[in-house]
C-alpha cells in the first residue's frame, strides 16, 4: 500500500525524532500528545535539530522549511484516524499503549497500519488487543532518531507480508537500514545491550570499578563510543530497569535479574540526564560521577 500520511502518538524525544525524519522524507505528519505544551516543545526541538543539520550541510534551508510545513499537531487522538500509518511512541507502559490503541480503533480507516516504537513489549500481545493484528508491527527507532541508522522491524505472530513490506519501504525511504527481529523480549538491540549495561551496574555495585573506570574501560578497551553507565544515563535508568524487568519476566532466566543498584537509583528518582542525576551528576558544567 502507499503510505503518505503518518500519525505519531507522543511528542517526547522519540516522537519528535520520528516526526523529524518522516517529514524530511516527504511524509505528511500529524503529531498527537495529551499535553499542548509538549507539542510546542516538540516543534521547537525539531526546528533546533534541523538547524543543526543545515549548519552541517546535511540538509538545505529549503528542505528544512518544506519538512516543517509537513508537520502539524493535535491534542485530539481521533484526528489521527485519517492516517495511513500510526506510530505509537508513548511511554513504555503496556497499559498506556493498549489504551491509546483502543481509543484510536473507532476512528481508523480499514487500511491503516498500526505500529509501536516499543523497545521491549510483546508486539503479538499489543496487536491482539486491536481489530487488525495482521496490520500491526513493531517499528523500533533508535535514539537519537535523526542520527541513528537502524530501525528494528518486529513482526507479531499475525503480522502479514504486506504490512512488513510497507514498513520496510518506509525505512528505505527514510534512508535508514531495517533489521528484522522476531517477537521475543527485547528484540535484538535491547536483548544484547541492556544485559551489558546491567552487568556494568553490577560491576559498580560489587566494587570492581568506579563509574569513571568502568566507562573508560569500555571506551578505550572495547572501542565503544560511550561508556555503558553514561549510555544508561542517556537512555534513562527507569527505561533500562523497565526493559530488564521485561527480559527477566519474559525469559524467566536469572541472568536478566536487574541489579539492585539500578533499582535503587530509580527509586531515588536519579534517572540520568533527564533528571540531572544518575550515574553522573549533570548539574555543573562537567558531568561528575556519583559513585
Amino acid at each position: 500500500m502507499q503510505i503518505q500520511k503518518v500519525g505519531v502518538v507522543g511528542a517526547g524525544q522519540m516522537g519528535n525524532g520520528i516526526a523529524h525524519v518522516l517529514a524530511l522524507a516527504g511524509y505528511e505528519v500529524l503529531v498527537n500528545d495529551v499535553n499542548e505544551a509538549s507539542l510546542g516543545k516538540s516543534l521547537a526541538s525539531i526546528d533546533k535539530n534541523m538547524d543543526r543539520q543545515v549548519r552541517s550541510a546535511k540538509i538545505t534551508q529549503e528542505s528544512k522549511a518544506a519538512a516543517l510545513a509537513r508537520i502539524s499537531t493535535t491534542v485530539t487522538l481521533a484526528d489521527l484516524g485519517a492516517s495511513d500509518l500510526v506510530i505509537e511512541a508513548a511511554t513504555e507502559k503496556e497499559e498506556v499503549k493498549n489504551a491509546i490503541f483502543a481509543a484510536l480503533l473507532p476512528h481508523l480507516q480499514p487500511h491503516t497500519i498500526l505500529s509501536s516504537n516499543t523497545s521491549s513489549i510483546s508486539i503479538t500481545r499489543l496487536a491482539s488487543r486491536t481489530d487488525r493484528p495482521e496490520k500491526f508491527m513493531g517499528f523500533h527507532f533508535m535514539n537519537p532518531v535523526p542520527v541513528m541508522q537502524l530501525v528494528e522491524l518486529i513482526r507479531g505472530i499475525a503480522t502479514d507480508a504486506a504490512t512488513y513490506d510497507a514498513l520496510h519501504g518506509v525505512v528505505t525511504k527514510l534512508g535508514k537500514i531495517a533489521a528484522s527481529a522476531e517477537d521475543f523480549p527485547g528484540f535484538i538491540v535491547n536483548r544484547i545491550l541492556m544485559p551489558m549495561i546491567n552487568e556494568a551496574v553490577y560491576t559498580l555495585y560489587e566494587g570492581v570499578g568506579n563509574v569513571r573506570s568502568i566507562d573508560q574501560s569500555m571506551k578505550l578497551g572495547a572501542n565503544h563510543p560511550m561508556g555503558p553507565l553514561a549510555l544508561a544515563d542517556f537512555i534513562g535508568l527507569d527505561t533500562c530497569l523497565s526493559i530488564m524487568n521485561v527480559l527477566h519476566d519474559g525469559l524467566a532466566d536469572t541472568k536478566y535479574r536487574p541489579c539492585p543498584l539500578l533499582t535503587k537509583y530509580v527509586e531515588a528518582g536519579w534517572l540520568g540526564r533527564k533528571t540531572q542525576r544518575g550515574f553522573y551528576d549533570y548539574r555543573g558544567e562537567v558531568p561528575v560521577p556519583t559513585r
